[in-house]
């Protein structure tokens, strides 16, 4: 019987390794560890960046005063913010001043919460309501009138370190009250306190001298879709 014959070759393990499954993820799995790597360095040298940019503008902004702020527009949320910051200050010890101009035919959530902190925060709702449910401007005028009488009481007094001026724009909007007088008794408010003013409308006037000027806008409402206002969101 004829032997038959056998070859062997040798075979390198490496190549035994890389062409197997495992090998393939292994290498996957290094890819993917070393594109890991390379965008957290580069976000690491963005954030690197940006703190410079950063830090150079802390620096340059050193000084101390207090600031005019305007939330206006047809958005939701103006009052909110203004009453965000009526907290913030009291965190921070100060004394609060609140005059809402036009709201005052309902009690309002902000009003029942702030009424527990009579030490803090002096709340005087002054108007009666919305003025297409007023539909008295002369009533309206002199409500308004008296409200920014209250409001020059605040801003004359050093003591209050926030005054916040809830739908003043809609008084200034609809010829309540004189703005240049208005203006006139913004700037002459103790250096230290800040001063917020809410509604939509704000006058180009009141704009141009305010420190920080935010317009909210519309992107959707629960109103247009039927959906009442909400205790606790809207009041």
């Amino acid at each position: 019987m004829e032997a038959r014959q056998f070859s062997f070759h040798n075979i390198d393990k490496t190549d035994m390794d890389q062409n197997s499954p495992g090998s393939a993820d292994n290498a996957d799995n290094a890819d993917n560890a070393d594109n890991a790597d390379n965008m957290n360095t580069r976000h690491q040298r963005r954030m690197q960046r940006k703190k410079e940019v950063v830090d150079q503008k802390i620096q340059a902004a050193q000084r101390q005063t207090g600031v005019l702020l305007v939330n206006t527009g047809n958005g939701k949320g103006k009052s909110s913010s203004g009453f965000g910051m009526v907290m913030r200050a009291m965190g921070h010890g100060k004394k609060v001043g609140v005059v809402q101009f036009i709201k005052g035919a309902m009690s309002t959530g902000e009003e029942m919460f702030l009424r527990r902190f009579p030490d803090e925060v002096s709340f005087h709702a002054m108007g009666e309501g919305y003025t297409w449910e007023t539909q008295d401007r002369e009533r309206d005028i002199a409500k308004a009138q008296l409200a920014w009488e209250q409001a020059r009481r605040f801003l004359s007094d050093p003591s209050i370190g926030l005054v916040l001026l809830d739908e003043l724009n809609i008084a200034l909007k609809y010829h309540y009250l004189d703005v240049q007088q208005v203006i006139a008794d913004l700037d002459a408010r103790p250096e230290m306190q800040h001063a917020v003013v809410t509604g939509r409308g704000a006058p180009q006037e009141l704009i141009d001298i305010a420190d920080t000027v935010t317009e909210m806008q519309v992107v959707k409402h629960a109103f247009k879709d039927g959906i009442a206002a909400q205790a606790g969101v809207e009041w």
